[in-house]
């Protein structure tokens, strides 16, 4: 038996736990991960506090990128202490029917999480190709030949991930934008700048990844296949192409949406700087 766990945020009821009978103790969350994630990388680990009617104490819910090793960890840990005096239930969650959940693809962050998990920090590689700034190419700040006093900056970011060891290659391309209100100001500017650029590039990472499927054994052995349905025209393109992608009329850019998965690429300072960049 294989199973195949994508670059996206998991969703199915098998690949949840929930776990309760917990007693309240300071780094509740920091114990439950350190327990559950000996089975598997987790994706997250929630605490709350029980109903009143269901008396103190505390559950939580603990998702798994893997539905074998959600099951894992429910046979292993169900009835026993762990890190607590009484012993904890834990059990898969019951699938809901009549309620479908969006499919959101994981950030940067977790998508290098992942990689490094399944695939080794040798395993894998990435680099940004270009990284445009395509600011007013549609003339949204000018009016009546006049320049308004809110300007929008805009980048446009194409990355490659790499996996030597399966002979694959594949690319994502972003549209990160924001809006600046006080266009006088030479600080916001260069602040909202810096933040456009390190959005554009996480998102070009994340979706280069959504293109990878990971085929896990059970052997722990992991294969590699590219999901057909991702193809898109920049993986034909040349480099240089690529670089010049602001005069692709073709390709379809999927504007910067700022939702909970991609916040988080916020936290890390040194993304850009730590990741080859391009002449300009």
């Amino acid at each position: 038996m294989a199973e195949v766990v994508e670059f996206r945020v998991p969703t199915g009821s098998a690949q949840t736990l929930l776990v309760w009978g917990l007693e309240p103790e300071p780094g509740l969350e920091h114990s439950l991960f350190s327990a559950f994630s000996k089975f598997g990388p987790l994706y997250s680990v929630r605490a709350h506090r029980n109903a009143a009617v269901a008396g103190p104490g505390y559950y939580a819910i603990i998702k798994f990128y893997s539905a074998g090793d959600a099951s894992r960890a429910q046979r292993a840990c169900n009835g026993k202490r762990l890190f607590q005096k009484s012993p904890l239930k834990v059990c898969v969650c019951t699938k809901q029917k009549g309620f479908q959940q969006q499919v959101l693809a994981l950030n940067s962050n977790k998508c290098q999480e992942l990689a490094n998990y399944y695939l080794g920090f040798n395993g894998w590689s990435s680099r940004i190709i270009t990284l445009q700034n395509v600011s007013g190419f549609d003339g949204e700040n000018e009016e009546l030949g006049k320049t308004l006093q809110k300007r929008s900056v805009k980048y446009l970011c194409a990355v490659e991930v790499t996996l030597p060891n399966h002979g694959v290659r594949t690319r994502g391309v972003s549209l990160g934008e924001a809006d600046i209100e006080n266009g006088e100001d030479p600080l916001e500017f260069v602040t909202a700048t810096r933040r456009v650029q390190k959005l554009a590039v996480g998102k070009a990472l994340s979706s280069a990844f959504q293109k990878i499927l990971l085929v896990v054994l059970e052997n722990g052995k992991v294969g590699v296949e590219c999901n057909s349905t991702q193809e898109e025209l920049i993986e034909s393109l040349t480099e240089e192409e690529l670089k010049g992608l602001v005069q692709v009329s073709e390709l379809s850019l999927e504007p910067f949406d700022l939702k909970e998965e991609v916040l988080s690429d916020l936290s890390f300072d040194d993304e850009l700087s730590s990741w080859e960049m391009p002449s300009t």
